[in-house]
């Protein structure tokens, strides 16, 4: 990943030294003397780092990263997402990806590309004398925070990656070396730094900025103590650390959060933010939009007109949900299009629809693409990277995992599935930790379909081989996945290209 210097270095270093015929008029340029010097520049270059999770934002291709393209990597590649495009998103769906596949590229690039901004930050902010003790805490811990969410995403998707730090822009200012093998760092060590970067912003972070001395307003959307810990929880949780998991989700539970009393109104593009918010990609569609709602929309809808269905959920994964789930209705699944004909799904047995019907592959979610959301090509809506419902089903499974079924793991499931009025599991004797896990598992899926976590969480149960499977088989498809081989993804081939020291013959290759 030291490539990605390259550019903010050349940048740094000022004029090159060459003499040209003929010299451009230079009315700004960016180097040491002049960057990172006030307030506003700190501010700046921390909103910068927030600004990667959508990469990039505003009207240029904004569907990168948390925009959308998280989802091909951790849903599409499991039971829960279906893409009908083709091409190498269509390989990802069907779970036949490779190392030249563009959307493991895209990943590697936009997760390290946070990393990357985070660790100039880190390097510039604590030099500078223009600000206070108190300013440089709080942004360096914002951006520790973003920096150790980088690295979740990097080392649940490709494990062992390498490992850059603020050190490592000041050795490349130094004495850079581009051409020479940069190592991997196994996932235990990269770990240490996460956990270290998310004490540092769960001890510094504030619950919320509604007294902040440092922003000016009440900034919802910035990292916060809830945030820290909520993600050295999901840490904890995938390395089966379920005591500290547990404790974690203990004082959590002390901040104030709650569950949205609806989950078609979580997820409305009017609601940027509310009592069960602990981290989310904010979107406005006048001045950050992203096209999360063109990806995500059905096709020929006559509500929510012109979209692509490009992420969609399977009929063999929406077929499992209870008919009184209200997230069940949380789906394009029959309506009459804007050509007239009756888009449903298949009956079964039957694949050549009559005239007048079409039946499609897959089914377009509201959650993305509500129908009260933005008309425009570019949207304004949130996606949520961490929420309390997480929170709270983490907190069962912990529970389970160390004493087996409880009451209160019960109990807390049964709140989540109460706010979409799904049935109750019904009580504790009637489970082992086996069918209880295997509960939980099924009520995250219908929880968190689409918010990057069925990967990671089938991972993390010992499932994904033959769920996955399962649902390739049952679909006609080719039962594909093999453990070890695809815990992790291999790595993107033009990095391999680049870097003799990425090894993809323990992966697909």
């Amino acid at each position: 990943m030291k490539y990605a210097y390259i550019a903010f270095t050349a940048l740094l270093l000022g004029t090159s030294s060459c003499k040209k015929l003929v010299e451009p008029k230079v009315y700004s340029s960016l180097t040491d003397a002049n960057a990172f010097l006030t307030l506003s520049d700190a501010k700046a270059a921390v909103n910068g780092v927030y600004s990667r999770l959508k990469q990039p934002s505003g009207r240029s291709d904004a569907w990168m990263y948390y925009a959308g393209f998280q989802v091909t990597i951790s849903d599409l590649t499991t039971d829960v997402g279906h893409a009908s495009s083709g091409g190498d998103v269509g390989l990802m769906s069907d779970c036949q990806w490779a190392p030249a596949n563009t959307y493991l590229a895209f990943a590697w690039q936009h997760q390290y590309k946070l990393v990357t901004d985070a660790n100039t930050s880190l390097y510039y902010i604590p030099k500078m004398t223009s600000i206070t003790d108190a300013q440089k805490n709080q942004f360096t811990a914002e951006l520790r925070f973003l920096r150790a969410l980088g690295y979740v995403d990097l080392t649940d998707a490709f494990g062992p990656v390498i490992l850059v730090t603020e050190q490592t822009v000041e050795q490349n200012l130094k004495n850079p070396s581009y051409d020479a093998p940069t190592p991997t760092t196994p996932v235990a060590d990269i770990n240490k730094l996460i956990i270290s970067d998310l004490e540092y912003a769960a001890q510094t972070l504030p619950v919320n900025y509604l007294n902040s001395d440092i922003y000016t307003t009440n900034d919802v959307g910035r990292a916060t103590k809830g945030a820290a810990m909520s993600l050295l929880c999901k840490l904890y949780m995938r390395e089966h650390e379920w005591q500290k998991a547990l404790d974690l989700t203990t004082e959590i539970m002390k901040l104030g959060y709650d569950l949205y009393p609806s989950y078609a109104g979580l997820f409305a593009e009017k609601n940027k933010w509310c009592q069960e918010s602990i981290f989310s990609a904010l979107a406005d569609p006048l001045n950050d939009a992203v096209e999360i709602m063109n990806h995500f929309g059905p096709i020929n809808n006559p509500v929510v007109t012109d979209r692509w269905q490009y992420f969609a959920l399977t009929w063999y994964f929406w077929n499992t949900f209870a008919a009184n789930d209200d997230r069940k209705q949380m789906f394009y699944y029959d309506y009459v299009g804007t050509d007239g004909l009756h888009y449903m799904q298949a009956p079964a047995g039957q694949t050549n629809p009559p005239a007048g019907f079409y039946y499609m592959p897959d089914v377009a979610t509201t959650k993305f693409a509500d129908p009260k959301g933005s008309t425009t090509y570019y949207d304004g809506h949130v996606f949520p990277i961490l929420r309390y419902a997480d929170i709270l089903l983490c907190r069962a499974e912990a529970i389970n995992e160390l004493s087996g079924p409880t009451d209160e793991a019960i109990g807390l499931i049964n709140r989540v599935k109460s706010r979409s009025h799904a049935t109750g599991l019904g009580s504790a004797a009637t489970f082992n930790k086996q069918s209880l896990r295997d509960a939980i598992l099924q009520e995250r899926g219908w929880e968190f379909f689409f918010e990057c976590k069925r990967r990671q969480d089938l991972i993390r149960m010992g499932k994904y081989e033959s769920v996955v499977n399962t649902y390739l088989t049952a679909v006609g498809k080719t039962a594909s996945i093999t453990l070890p081989r695809d815990k992790y993804f291999p790595y993107p081939q033009a990095q391999v290209d680049l870097n003799k020291s990425l090894n993809n013959s323990d992966r697909r290759h």
